[in-house]
């Protein structure tokens, strides 16, 4: 009986998200055009950060109780899971062009950021200490890293790149408002039913807490950026694609890992090991070679995201 209500909030959390995410979609691009920015840069910001609550929220409580594993399986496997399977599905739905902009700067912001990440939790290598962790200190480097990206947001919505692009909106600036609220809502209530039973589901089967992290933990704060990237591939609006998940990726590891770190103390894996890393960057590498080729993401290189997602949780799932 435990397992078919768990299977019934799954399947609500699921409607939540879909309709949750058309209407912020059509919210966030008709703000977009209201405001006179760039559908990248409203990607960038409001619809990437709105798509990232639920891992904030996920880590924050993790953190507090003590499951570092949790907090950054989190981070580690929805970064993973934004490029290789989120961006791999977009562009199978239809090719995803990509900007210069984008290739010369937010893609390689993104490269950085997963390396700083990295050499922070490689204290073992680095500095010679007894266990790796993302101590306090390194919270706090994150987010300044955090800010100066932030600074870099300001600029380019201050220069007001690219109005050109700027379409007519679909409602005025209220009612776009309202429904990318409303969007929002829908994607959060969603994403906590489908986490909070997907994990139960997870438990009642017996997994490991590193596995839950970055399966069905990860998976399931991922589905705001995985439901909102198909719809948005469907509707045309590849800029706001690519820079919901860019901007999430930068803010899980400067927010969603960053925050519960300063407020909790360091986070201490338990269970990490390199390819999960690897992985991380080698994600955002992908990225930029295909992104640099053609500008766009056809759907060959979609697919190879796609076998390489299936790969890598292979490995994950397999002792």
């Amino acid at each position: 009986m435990t397992i078919m209500v768990q299977l019934l909030l799954l399947v609500i959390g699921f409607v939540f998200l879909i309709k949750g995410a058309d209407l912020f979609v059509d919210g966030a691009s008709s703000t977009a055009s209201n405001w006179k920015v760039p559908k990248s840069l409203i990607g960038l910001t409001i619809v990437a950060f709105g798509t990232s609550a639920p891992e904030l929220a996920v880590s924050i409580k993790a953190l507090a109780g003590g499951a570092s594993d949790i907090v950054l399986g989190n981070v580690v496997g929805s970064n993973i899971l934004n490029i290789l399977l989120i961006l791999g599905v977009g562009a199978l739905v239809r090719p995803l062009k990509i900007k210069k902009e984008t290739v010369r700067k937010e893609i390689p912001i993104c490269i950085l950021i997963s390396l700083i990440f990295v050499v922070l939790l490689s204290d073992t290598v680095i500095n010679g200490e007894g266990i790796n962790m993302i101590s306090r200190s390194d919270g706090l480097a994150i987010l300044l890293v955090f800010a100066v990206f932030l600074y870099y947001l300001v600029s380019m919505a201050l220069k007001g790149a690219d109005k050109k692009e700027v379409e007519k909106p679909k409602w005025k600036l209220v009612p776009s408002l309202f429904f990318t609220v409303v969007g929002l809502v829908g994607i959060v209530v969603g994403s906590n039913f489908v986490v909070d039973s997907a994990t139960e589901l997870a438990k009642l089967i017996g997994i490991s807490e590193r596995v839950i992290a970055l399966s069905i933990v990860a998976l399931g704060t991922s589905l705001p950026e995985l439901v909102t990237t198909i719809v948005a591939s469907r509707k045309g609006e590849t800029e706001l694609v690519l820079g919901n998940i860019l901007g999430s990726n930068i803010f899980n590891i400067c927010i969603v890992l960053g925050v519960p770190v300063v407020i909790f103390g360091a986070a201490i894996p338990e269970a990490f090991v390199a390819i999960d890393m690897l992985m991380l960057v080698g994600a955002a590498a992908l990225l930029f070679v295909f992104s640099a080729t053609r500008h766009e993401i056809n759907r060959l290189e979609g697919g190879i995201m796609l076998v390489l997602f299936v790969v890598y949780y292979l490995a994950v799932f397999v002792p």
